[in-house]
């Protein structure tokens, strides 16, 4: 059974630091693309960063460039997200994903990922 646990998320006050780390296990997802989503209250879910299978690849939304940073450790089968200077905006809801494997290309799309974490809570106050 193909499991993604997010962990790291917290509360942390504006300015601050958290990193995300999910780790997936049942399956090898070493030559799988990876990516963030998150999902506010009353709000649709929205891609946040990816990156591709050998991490020669990532790609982020308007929103957090420069701030979050993805990256990989395929030996622990691990994606981790890195989010600097957060705001009270990026308070949501943060879901890991990845593609099937062999799908090595990252992408923005949420329907072109398979598997999905449970989620973590960030709350970022001001």
């Amino acid at each position: 059974q193909v499991q993604l646990v997010e962990s790291g998320g917290g509360l942390v006050q504006a300015g601050g630091s958290l990193r995300l780390s999910c780790a997936a296990s049942g399956r090898t997802f070493s030559n799988a693309a990876r990516g963030w989503f998150r999902q506010s209250p009353g709000k649709e879910r929205e891609f946040v960063a990816a990156i591709n299978w050998s991490s020669t690849s990532t790609y982020y939304a308007d929103s957090v460039k420069g701030r979050f940073i993805i990256s990989r450790d395929n030996d622990k089968n691990t994606v981790y997200q890195q989010m600097n200077s957060l705001k009270p905006e990026d308070t949501a809801v943060y879901y890991c994903a990845s593609r099937q494997v062999n799908s090595r290309t990252a992408s923005r799309r949420g329907h072109e990922y398979a598997y999905w974490g449970q989620g973590t809570q960030v709350t970022v106050s001001s």
